[in-house]
């Protein structure tokens, strides 16, 4: 994984460990509404669906219509999807990971 020098420093360091504290969905909406406008939480939330749609093959003017998000905002992301540092990337295959294990889960128990 790519690690950018610009961004490294001790106090995004400790950002990091402490969102890695985070247990729950309720846990990250406390912290995340202590942390940030809701601007920042919108725009980030925003590009986060924005590269799950790109992976996800849509086109642009779908994911302007599903995310209001301007086509300079996708053309961003699906830069950093396509040459950053894999952090969307890494994400989206734990979710789909924890998605599958959740459903074998449900199938088993029925």
């Amino acid at each position: 994984m790519g690690m950018n020098s610009k961004l490294k420093d001790e106090n995004t360091d400790y950002l990091f460990r402490c969102i890695l504290e985070l247990k729950s969905v309720d846990e990250c909406y406390g912290f995340f509404e202590d942390l940030c406008t809701v601007s920042e939480l919108k725009a980030m939330s925003q590009r986060t669906v924005v590269a799950k749609m790109l992976r996800d093959k849509h086109v642009y003017s779908d994911i302007v219509s599903h995310t209001g998000a301007s086509t300079a905002t996708i053309s961003r992301v699906n830069r950093s999807l396509n040459y950053g540092s894999d952090g969307y990337e890494l994400i989206f295959k734990r979710l789909d990971e924890a998605e599958k294990a959740e459903k074998s889960e449900s199938v088993e128990q029925q």
